[in-house]
């Protein structure tokens, strides 16, 4: 199996006119990242509205794409659901009266610059602004890639203090841009002194590295991180197809180590927007020893109109998959309330009526059942 994965990276490095050993070092991927007209031509048929689109949009928010994600992507096919995240479509460019540029309204809870404290025990902090490549539905588009309304800033200092001060945070979540761009020494530093407040009970990292750059999970750097325990890690997949071999090696390599892994999914009109495709994500990712956690509804950032759904397919999908698969397998969908409501749960409904002393229940397969209900005293 060993070797014919690396006979596949042999013909997959040589494609990009590279060895092996250059297409397994993360920094070689982001060196030749594709981020023009002319990086996609050599590897992808561009369609004329892609083209168009390349031309234009990195104005407003930085095109890249590392070699490795677009090995997984069909070059001939426009309607390719992993091609369809990362390669920018002319619809960016609008704006329509729903859209905003911070949907969550991380501003206005921001305490410290890069410290966002909206819950009551656990803090956000974003310590970068860079990614590993940029999806075009970013909720961060105004400040990620550096390029956006916004610049990003990080008051370390400041943010320390805040959360030394501010007794009640248990959890801090650190996420960006992308923390895993970090060098390792410098996310080890940031790790040690958050580690070192008391009343910090664990960690928390979201990233998309694993999927998009799983050449920088090194066995140093999940060294470091195991070293930081208890630390839990969300990464972010939306597609059964983007792990592969390669992913699924980095997430393993994470979870030997003991950190345990969750994904958060963002449900994309024309790539995860089926139950079929949300099954086989779900399946896909406990095979990688990965729980699924959340699937977000798209958030109304500016120039996503054509990737959000409506909220009744997100319900729908989970109704799917309630019952039909594994527990372990179904993740919570969630709308980002706009303007900064935090996260909001949206189930299927399986109370059909409750009347006293009995309530009726709807199960997966749409047959009624009564519960009985104690009288309370």
């Amino acid at each position: 199996m060993k070797g014919c994965n690396e006979s596949r990276l042999t013909l997959q490095a040589a494609k990009w006119g590279a060895t092996l050993q250059q297409w397994q070092d993360a920094a070689w991927q982001m060196r030749h990242a594709c981020c023009s007209v002319e990086d996609f031509e050599r590897v992808l048929n561009l369609t004329p509205r892609e083209h168009s689109a390349l031309q234009q949009v990195g104005k407003r928010f930085d095109v890249r794409v590392t070699p490795h994600f677009l090995s997984l992507i069909d070059p001939k096919d426009e309607d390719d659901p992993l091609r369809r995240q990362v390669v920018p479509q002319p619809e960016e460019l609008e704006r329509h009266p729903e859209e905003l540029s911070d949907p969550c309204g991380e501003q206005q809870d921001e305490k410290a610059p890069g410290l966002v404290h909206r819950y009551p025990d656990r803090v956000l902090l974003l310590c970068t602004d860079r990614c590993a490549t940029y999806c075009r539905y970013c909720t961060r588009a105004r400040m990620v890639s550096g390029k956006g309304s916004e610049r990003w800033r990080l008051d370390w200092e400041g943010a320390l203090k805040y959360l030394r001060e501010h007794t009640e945070v248990r959890d801090v979540l650190l996420s960006g841009g992308d923390p895993l761009l970090l060098a390792d020494e410098k996310l080890d530093a940031m790790l040690g002194e958050l580690r070192s407040i008391p009343h910090i009970e664990f960690l928390r990292i979201g990233t998309r590295v694993p999927i998009m750059l799983p050449q920088r999970i090194t066995p140093a750097l999940c060294a470091m991180l195991r070293r930081h325990a208890p630390l839990w890690i969300s990464i972010h997949c939306n597609h059964p197809r983007e792990l592969g071999e390669d992913a699924e090696r980095a997430l393993g390599m994470l979870a030997d180590s003991g950190i345990p892994l969750g994904n958060q999914s963002v449900l994309l009109r024309g790539v995860n927007d089926s139950a079929e495709v949300q099954r086989a994500l779900v399946h896909r990712l406990l095979q990688c020893r990965v729980r699924p956690y959340y699937l977000y509804q798209c958030d109304p950032v500016v120039g996503t109109r054509h990737f959000r759904t409506h909220p009744q397919e997100g319900i729908d999908i989970i109704s799917a998959l309630r019952g039909f698969t594994s527990g372990y397998a179904i993740p919570q969908f969630v709308i980002d309330a706009p303007g900064g409501g935090g996260k909001v749960p949206l189930n299927p409904n399986y109370v059909v009526a409750e009347d006293p002393g009995r309530i009726l229940l709807r199960n997966f397969r749409g047959d009624i059942y009564e519960y009985p209900v104690t009288p309370q005293v």
